[in-house]
């Protein structure tokens, strides 16, 4: 797996999680949208912390910083 998500993205995506997770643990989201948000932050948390985002590839995105 080469890397594809950059710095700026994983601080978004880390971000996203914990909002998302505080949206779901305060119980201002409930139900199944709370479910789906808690899953979606799961997600953004787990490719934030490995650098890479399968999706990336299949659109052909890059977000890191090209190397010299």
């Amino acid at each position: 797996m080469k890397t594809n998500v950059g710095s700026t993205d994983k601080i978004i995506r880390i971000v996203l999680a914990v909002v998302f997770a505080a949206l779901y643990f305060t119980g201002t989201v409930t139900g199944t949208l709370g479910m789906v948000l808690l899953v979606l932050g799961g997600v953004f948390l787990a490719t934030s912390l490995i650098g890479f985002c399968p999706l990336y590839t299949l659109v052909g995105m890059n977000t890191c910083a090209v190397k010299k």
